[in-house]
This record gives structure tokens, sequence and C-alpha cells, in this order.
């Protein structure tokens, strides 16, 4: 969870220079871009995985573990990375295909909305079955809940109520700015939730204990 954590505050940084309106030269604005896709992708990554390791496959906080969580998302950062570089510079010309316009290619867009938006899905579903059917509690699903309303509160704002804010004040503000907010209360809420689900104090059912006693 502290490299979930660690990824949103990259990803808060990068946006501070890319949609925040920060100027800079196009050429950095594009690699600062290549930089936060990159970033989206690993953290909700890093996130998936964190649902994954409340089962227990794999003996949290081992070698293998961190492992496989900290080094798939770096395998993602780069790979995503690299494709988004590739695209906005066209080094190689591989990714011209899927621009269809300025600042809009379909390779981008996948991996900035599509990908982060499948892996939090499973986040959601995978810790769900943990807290109802494993844990068997219910009060931590509200702070899950709360977070997932929160994030998608965020996007109506930044992809729907945006255009409407920005003509409103005539460009001074847009939907970026409740976008962030929205985003940082669901992180909040995650960690919450997290923590309400790791405080080690679940009571045992009567016929679990009936076994042991």
């Amino acid at each position: 969870m502290q490299i979930f954590l660690l990824g949103y505050i990259v990803i808060q940084i990068c946006e501070i220079f890319t949609v925040g309106g920060f100027p800079l030269p196009g050429a950095v604005r594009r690699g600062f871009s290549a930089v936060h896709i990159a970033a989206v992708v690993a953290t909700l990554w890093i996130l998936m995985m964190n649902g994954a390791v409340g089962y227990q496959l794999i003996d949290d906080g081992t070698p293998l573990s961190l492992f496989l969580v900290f080094g798939s998302a770096v395998i993602l950062f780069i790979g995503t990375g690299y494709i988004a570089l590739d695209t906005g510079f066209s080094w190689t010309g591989y990714w011209d295909s899927t621009i269809i316009a300025p600042n809009r290619a379909y390779a981008l867009y996948t991996l900035y909305l599509l990908v982060p938006l499948i892996f939090l899905t499973v986040f959601f579903l995978l810790e769900t079955v943990l807290v109802l059917k494993v844990l068997g509690e219910v009060r931590p699903m509200y702070f899950l809940i709360g977070a997932m309303l929160a994030f998608a509160i965020g996007q109506i704002f930044q992809f729907v109520i945006s255009v409407h804010i920005c003509n409103g004040t005539n460009g001074k503000i847009n939907g970026g700015l409740f976008e962030t907010l929205f985003t940082l209360v669901s992180v909040i809420l995650i960690w919450v939730f997290w923590s309400s689900i790791t405080e080690d104090d679940w009571p045992m059912p009567a016929a679990t204990e009936s076994t042991y006693t």
C-alpha cells in the first residue's frame, strides 16, 4: 500500500505539468505526459495487486511478493512510458497509425483510460469478495464503496462537467480541480479501507472457535 501511495504522489506531481496548465515547451510537456500515463497504469496495477495479496496466495511482505508487485509495476511503467514517448515523439513511427487527431491516439487512450479502469474494477471485485465472503464483514465496504463513488464523481467532473465549468469561468478553472480533489478523497478512503481490514481483530466464527477449543 505504501508503494501505491508513492505512485499516487508521482501522478500528482506529473499532473501539475500535464493538466495543471504549467507553462512548458511542447517537448517537455510530452515527456511529462508519458511519465504521467505510465505512472497511472503502474499505480493502478499496484492497487489491483494489493487486492490479490489479501488472499494470501503468497505470504505478504516476503521478497517474492514484493518482487511480484513492485517488479511487475516497474515493467508496466517502462513499457507504457516507452509507448507514450514513441507515440509523442514518433521515434520509430510504429504508433503513428494509432493517432487519429492532434493529441489523440488510440494506444494512449487505451493505456490511460481503459487499462486502469480494468485494474480498478478487478480490485473492487477482489476486495468485495474478500470482505464479504472471507472476512464476513460489512463495515469496511462502506469505505470501499465511498472510494469508488468519489473516484467516479471525479471522473464525471473531468470528462462531463469540465467543459461547462471552463466556459462558465472563461477558462480560469476546469473540472481538473474537482477531479484532483475527489481522487484525493478516494485515495484516503482506500487507505482507511485497507487499514480497517488489516487490524487483525476480526472475531473468529463460532464454528472455528469450537474447533480449536
